[in-house]
């Protein structure tokens, strides 16, 4: 939680942290602000402090909005810097950093570095920085960072966020289910009403306009028929029509417009009806995902609930990446992820992890089986709320059914 930073720094033994911000969105400093809109500048935080922004001044306005404390580049003599060291950007930019240090009230000690932006640009300056402000270390982090282990467990205020987003998106997949259910069959091509193929393309356009509609966005969603199903991550082929009786697993994880928090959830459609090996492995999937969210308890190691869906595939006769760590069919992937600002955050669900299951975990449960050469794939998949109750609670309303009837 954002309230065990302080103490995830002194367990670091970090005298501050420095999020440096771009153009592109930084889960880390949005964290720290609660979602501010800039493009440049720098969020430091010191032990038992607020943070600070240090922001372009043409930003400051939006910068304040945060309700924190906000300097401009020139309230920190960013111009008396350009000019003392003749216009020289690369120098400047490293006597910068100290420059926004000093005025959060650090001299010294060590600094964890985060944020995104080019490498590059990064290494370089960091590199000065330790070079010519030896009173400073500066750190990075990898494995389980200070924000991956504040991530883990949400405030109530992020819970409720998340709830809404949940809403939101429930409302896009019935508004898509509709979309679908209204065209009409001619064979086992589906088609429109001027008698052109609905394609996968026409679908996603559809989900995007309405996400925006809900002030949330695409972030590259699965909407992937027959064969492509059978592989996890296939987005789908956009001028491919969709066909009575195939497996559509329908993949969809939109954030808040701008950036900011996510839902994560799929379901597994067959427009007209579905073959009975389709249906047969539904089934099986629904099962698997029952039993998950029957199993999961608060304190128990986050591997415990894969291993449950692992030996329940095994025991019907698919591989699952315990039992063929390599194989391409079957189960091939771990149960479920963390969520929120990141798409994949921890708790990582695999029978690998080393994780622990907590009072507060967002996360997702997505047991799936895939078979690309007998041309179909399944996925289930909410979005849970691991309650202060101990209480698994799905934060995705809307319903599981595998056939999406016609009605045109």
């Amino acid at each position: 939680m954002k309230a065990d930073l302080d103490r995830l720094m002194a367990a670091r033994d970090l005298t501050a942290i420095v999020v440096d911000c771009s153009d592109h969105f930084s889960a880390a400093r949005d964290y720290l602000t609660g979602g501010v809109s800039i493009t440049q500048g720098k969020v430091i935080k010191t032990v038992g402090a607020p943070p600070i922004l240090v922001v372009n001044a043409m930003e400051i306005e939006e910068a304040r909005k945060s309700g924190l404390q906000v300097y401009s580049y020139y309230d920190l003599g960013y111009a008396e810097l350009l000019k003392s060291l003749n216009g020289d950007r690369d120098r400047v930019a490293a006597a910068f950093w100290i420059k926004c240090l000093e005025a959060a009230g650090v001299t010294g000690g060590k600094v964890g570095v985060y944020g995104v932006g080019e490498l590059n640009t990064i290494l370089d300056v960091v590199s000065r920085l330790s070079a010519e402000y030896p009173a400073y270390e500066f750190v990075g982090e990898s494995g389980m960072t200070i924000f991956h282990e504040a991530y883990l467990t949400k405030e109530a205020d992020e819970v409720a966020r998340m709830r809404g987003i949940g809403e939101r998106v429930g409302k896009v997949l019935q508004a898509t289910w509709d979309y679908i259910g209204s065209q009409r069959a001619d064979g086992e091509q589906v088609v429109k009403a001027d008698g052109s193929p609905l394609t996968i393309g026409d679908v996603k356009r559809f989900v995007r306009r309405t996400l925006l509609d809900h002030d949330l966005e695409d972030t590259d969603m699965i909407f992937a028929q027959g064969r492509d199903a059978g592989f996890p991550h296939s987005r789908g082929e956009s001028d491919e029509g969709i066909r009575l009786g195939q497996s559509i697993v329908f993949d969809l994880f939109p954030r808040e417009i701008g950036g900011g928090y996510h839902h994560d959830c799929t379901r597994t459609w067959c427009v007209g009806y579905a073959p009975d090996a389709v249906r047969e492995a539904y089934d099986q999937v629904a099962e698997a995902f029952d039993l998950s969210v029957e199993v999961i308890r608060p304190g128990m190691g986050a591997k415990v609930p894969q291993e449950a869906v692992q030996e329940y595939f095994e025991k019907h006769g698919h591989k699952t990446t315990r039992s063929d760590p390599q194989t391409m069919e079957g189960y091939v992937h771990s149960l479920g992820h963390g969520l929120g600002m990141i798409v994949h955050e921890r708790p990582l669900l695999s029978h690998l992890s080393t994780d622990t299951l907590q009072k507060g975990n967002i996360l997702t449960i997505e047991p799936g089986l895939y078979y690309p050469e007998r041309g179909f794939g399944v996925r289930i998949e909410d979005t849970f709320y691991l309650s202060e109750e101990g209480e698994l609670i799905s934060l995705t309303p809307f319903h599981k059914d595998l056939i999406l009837p016609l009605s045109g």
